[in-house]
């Protein structure tokens, strides 16, 4: 049977932008990108906030490129002076970077020649040896370079963006999840819990805590790639939560 570790496929996300750090712009593309990727069957590893600085891009650039099969970026790819990815990607892979025809033919589709100004024309400015990555929304495309994807920061644009890059992903086996609600304080199965995760090593098990009208409760998830140790965990998650529920009654 093949190891389902060995079919693993793994990312990152760097997120890039003086105004994500602020907090004056709320992130929406973390949350999006790594449950659109967990589903397609490509597992986020990390996650990295890095601000409109060429050697801070660079830096995690560099290590997140290394370390995992793909790396997504959002951000800093418009038409302003601060918008510096392309150039930072560029520096990375040590590769020249100019503005592209195929990425100007483009913007032509939606801006008129005379109205394609300076500032504009930074959105074709492509890595030589780039691909470039369509944006249906508003035509200034992304590009990829190496297992590097270059998207927009704005929402709409880059999940038009990540549409287009998943068909050409190298996809793993999907991991299967399963949730048990506990009706039981978080507190009451910490100890009992941790036995079962302890039993189960080739499951990941995690506990979180919501209010249900007003009162404590927990979701259990169980999650795994193989169905059979899916299964398997999940039985012995409700059986703890019996008896830890049938304990507490005798206490009561």
């Amino acid at each position: 049977m093949t190891d389902p570790a060995a079919q693993t496929v793994s990312a990152a996300i760097l997120v890039i932008g003086d105004e994500i750090l602020s907090g004056r712009t709320k992130d929406k593309n973390i949350g999006y990108i790594a449950e659109y990727l967990t589903n397609i069957g490509v597992d986020v590893r990390e996650v990295r906030v890095v601000p409109d600085i060429e050697a801070e891009i660079i830096t995690a650039l560099d290590a997140l490129r290394h370390r995992y099969t793909y790396v997504f970026t959002t951000g800093g790819i418009g038409p302003t002076h601060d918008d510096i990815t392309a150039d930072c990607v560029a520096k990375a892979f040590g590769v020249s970077i100019d503005v592209d025809p195929r990425a100007r033919a483009l913007l032509l589709t939606r801006i008129a020649e005379k109205d394609l100004n300076e500032a504009r024309l930074r959105m074709a400015r492509i890595p030589s040896g780039a691909d470039l990555i369509l944006n249906k929304v508003s035509a200034a495309p992304g590009f990829r370079i190496g297992n590097v994807h270059v998207m927009a920061g704005v929402p709409s644009i880059m999940q038009a963006m990540l549409d287009e890059v998943a068909p050409t992903l190298k996809t793993g086996i999907k991991m299967l999840s399963e949730t048990v609600r506990a009706d039981l304080r978080e507190g009451d199965i910490g100890t009992p819990l941790g036995e079962v995760a302890k039993a189960n090593p080739d499951t990941i098990i995690g506990s979180y805590p919501f209010q249900d009208d007003g009162r404590p409760n927990t979701n259990i998830v169980v999650r795994s790639r193989d169905p059979q140790k899916l299964a398997a965990a999940k039985a012995a998650v409700e059986a703890m939560l019996g008896q830890v529920r049938a304990g507490l009654r005798r206490t009561a």
